[in-house]
């Protein structure tokens, strides 16, 4: 169940940033579809973060996936309190 989640996460329009929780504890990001390549089995994921290093993922071990919200992007910010 939770490997066509991430499939589907992977492939949503549009893509939206991720983390993947493992039964181990540990926590990987997913930053960008193309960060991320399925064996032909759908089993296996292996999953590289910008600086290169990478780590290999037996979906089976996932137990969520994190999504954060995206930010406003209104641009606008709040005034201070006593400015005028």
């Amino acid at each position: 169940m939770i490997s066509e989640q991430v499939r589907a996460a992977c492939s949503a329009e549009p893509f939206q940033p991720f983390i993947m929780h493992l039964a181990d504890g540990r926590n990987i990001p997913v930053l960008h579809r193309e960060f991320m390549a399925n064996s032909p089995s759908g089993r296996t994921a292996v999953i590289y973060q910008p600086d290169d290093s990478f780590n290999i993922v037996d979906l089976l071990v996932v137990t969520d996936l994190e999504f954060k919200a995206p930010p406003s992007g209104n641009g606008k910010r709040g005034r201070k309190p006593g400015r005028g």
